[in-house]
C-alpha cells in the first residue's frame, strides 16, 4: 500500500519519499524517534516539551488531549498565540486534499467533521510562484534561510500523498525546488512543509532516517 522512492535533484537536494493514499495513513502521537517505533512513516508538525504547536486531527479530535487544551493539536501556536499556517485536509467524504491557512481546526472546512484528518505545517504554495516565499515567512516558518535537514507533505492531482524527508542541509527554498523537479511526474497540487531539522525522520522498510536521534511527539503512519 505504499511505495519508498529517492531522488537527488539538479541541486544536490537528495529526496527520501514514501508514495501511498490517504486513506492508508492514520496521525499518532508517539514519545520517541520515528525509528524507534513499529510504525513507517514520517515526523510530523511542530513541537515543544512534548506540547503539539501544530494542527493534528483526527475525525474532529485533537490527538492529545480535549479540544481547545495547550498542545493537544486543536490549534496552531508559536510566537504569536493565533498562529496562522497552512494545515493540510484530507476530506474523506469528499474524496479531497486542500491546504487550508487556519489557526485552529475549528475553523477547517470538511464536508463531514467527522471523516477528515488534518496535519498542519507552513504553506508550500506549490501554485503560487510569486507569493509563496512570502506567505511561508508570514506562516513563521523556522530557519527557511538556513541549511537544514527538511520534511514535507504533498499531493497530486491524484489524490496521492507523498511524504518526503531529506537528510540534506538545505533551505526551504532549495527543498522546494527539489520536489518541484523530482516528485509526482508534473502533477503536484500543494503540500506544507512540518517540522524539520533533527526532527526531520523516516522509517520503511530498509530505509531508517533518525536525523539527530531527538524524540518528537507526533508522526504520520502508514497502516499497511
Amino acid at each position: 500500500m505504499y511505495r519508498f522512492e529517492y531522488a537527488k535533484a539538479a541541486n544536490g537536494v537528495a529526496l527520501y519519499t514514501i508514495r501511498t493514499t490517504p486513506d492508508n495513513v492514520r496521525l499518532r502521537t508517539i514519545d520517541s524517534n520515528v525509528t524507534a517505533t513499529p510504525y513507517f512513516g514520517v515526523n510530523g508538525g511542530f513541537f515543544w516539551e512534548g506540547a503539539l504547536l501544530s494542527i493534528a486531527v483526527e475525525n474532529g479530535r485533537p490527538l492529545k488531549g480535549e479540544p481547545g487544551d495547550y498542545g493537544s493539536g486543536c490549534y496552531n501556536t508559536g510566537v504569536d498565540s493565533n498562529l496562522r499556517r497552512g494545515t493540510l485536509v484530507w476530506d474523506e467524504a469528499a474524496r479531497r486534499f486542500s491546504v487550508q491557512v487556519v489557526t485552529d481546526a475549528s475553523e477547517l472546512q470538511v464536508t463531514d467533521k467527522l471523516r477528515y484528518w488534518a496535519q498542519g505545517g507552513v504553506s508550500m504554495g506549490l501554485s503560487n510562484e510569486t507569493g509563496w516565499e512570502r506567505e511561508m515567512i508570514a506562516e513563521q516558518m523556522p530557519a527557511y534561510d538556513e541549511g537544514h535537514s527538511r520534511t514535507a507533505l504533498v499531493y497530486d492531482r491524484d489524490n496521492r500523498l507523498y511524504m518526503i524527508v531529506t537528510p540534506t542541509l538545505c533551505t526551504i527554498e532549495q527543498f522546494r525546488t527539489a520536489i518541484r523537479e523530482k516528485i509526482g511526474g508534473g502533477r503536484l497540487a500543494d503540500g506544507v512543509f512540518l517540522d524539520g531539522d533533527g526532527s526531520s525522520q523516516l522509517q520503511v522498510d530498509h530505509v531508517r532516517l533518525a536525523g539527530d536521534r531527538r524524540q518528537v511527539y507526533q508522526m504520520l503512519a502508514l497502516i499497511r
